[in-house]
């Protein structure tokens, strides 16, 4: 039967410099699609910019922008906010600070093929040492504890259909949700394909990556494998 309408979710946390550009640049890409295309603004947490009334400002030329709104922060919360309310058969969250148009579209191409898979991005390029090292250890680290096959665990855009309804029950509220997000695909049994992504420019701003952040994911992702269950 084919895709019918996919529904993109993009957390947005005081993005008002940039996300403006990057709504107006999915929309007119994600129009030229053969399957109808929602996309689902979701802003999040203490709001200090303007980026919730240019979101709905938007509203009005791009019928297919849909502005959701949540007072709490978190990663997590944000994409399972905009689950909740996306209307598509294909579902699709990413981060909005670095996903390019072109990366988002060929996702969703994929995703509209393989019906029966999910399709989760897998950058190759990440700027500075210190962080290319953070990121192997951390997904080093998820590999062992939860017998993953996947190379970056938070890559996105992470395309799945909704007849993967165990993806649709995720819990997770912060950072620790793309680690759920793998380990419901590995113990569930749903294929993934990894598609490479070489860009690693952003939008705008600098990544909240701190060490801090980093040893709060290497300790949550010890936690959630005691309370996930067997492999």
């Amino acid at each position: 039967m084919g895709v019918q309408l996919a529904s993109v979710i993009l957390p947005v946390y005081n993005q008002a410099s940039h996300i403006q550009e990057v709504l107006e640049g999915h929309a007119s890409k994600l129009g030229q699609l053969q399957f109808e295309c929602e996309l689902l603004p979701v802003v999040n947490g203490p709001r200090h910019d303007s980026s919730l009334e240019i979101c709905r400002s938007l509203e009005a030329s791009f019928p297919s922008i849909r502005t959701l709104v949540i007072d709490e922060g978190g990663w997590g919360r944000a994409v399972r906010h905009g689950l909740a309310h996306a209307r598509g058969d294909l579902l699709c969250y990413a981060n909005s600070a670095r996903t390019q148009t072109k990366e988002l579209v060929l996702m969703l191409l994929y995703g509209s093929i393989h019906d029966d898979s999910v399709i989760t991005a897998s950058r190759k390029i990440r700027a500075g040492f210190l962080r290319r090292l953070g990121s192997l250890i951390y997904n080093l680290e998820c590999r062992a504890l939860f017998d993953l096959p996947y190379w970056d665990v938070n890559g996105t855009p992470k395309v799945f259909h909704r007849g993967m309804r165990r993806l649709l029950e995720l819990s997770r509220n912060d950072d620790l949700i793309d680690l759920e997000f793998n380990a419901i695909c590995r113990r569930e049994e749903y294929p993934v394909i990894e598609v490479p992504v070489l860009s690693s420019s952003r939008h705008s701003g600098r990544s909240t990556t701190t060490f801090a952040s980093a040893w709060r994911l290497y300790v949550g992702a010890w936690n959630l494998r005691r309370s996930f269950g067997p492999k």
